[in-house]
């Protein structure tokens, strides 16, 4: 048996996003959690894999963090023998090892799964009305 749940329609809408954000962790924990992984490393890999030779400050660039943050990041994924960091003139190139790519090959999936979701429950549009919305919301914070 389902149980309702009211939503105070008053709250900010930082709750909501909060409460997507942390439902979103939970259910990709649990898909990873036998890889070896977690929330925060999860989208660093799968950009990896899907930008090769992709250098430091890129990532950082597209995630919206500083470098330090990817630095710590990228030490928990090349600990974990996920990526390498080849040094070229000033910068390092980050590249997936055998290992990573294997992960990654098996998992690249969660957050089309976890999209899909939500798109069974408000349908296609609204679900890409909704996106457009966030990314609308999102450039205009960080100008």
């Amino acid at each position: 048996m389902t149980m309702k749940t009211d939503f105070d329609e008053n709250l900010p809408i930082t709750n909501y996003i909060s409460l997507i954000y942390r439902k979103h962790n939970i259910f990709l924990n649990k898909k990873i959690k036998d890889v070896n992984l977690t929330f925060g490393l999860y989208p660093i890999l799968i950009t990896i894999y899907k930008k090769d030779d992709i250098i430091q400050e890129d990532l950082a660039k597209i995630f919206h963090l500083n470098q330090s943050t990817i630095t710590r990041n990228l030490d928990k994924l090349e600990k974990k023998e996920f990526i390498k960091r080849t040094p070229h003139k000033r910068k390092k190139i980050i590249n997936l090892t055998p290992k990573g790519e294997e992960i990654v090959e098996n998992i690249i999936g969660y957050n089309e799964e976890w999209d899909e979701l939500i798109k069974k429950e408000i349908g296609y549009e609204e679900f890409n009305n909704f996106k457009k919305t966030l990314i609308k919301i999102s450039k205009t914070l960080i100008q």
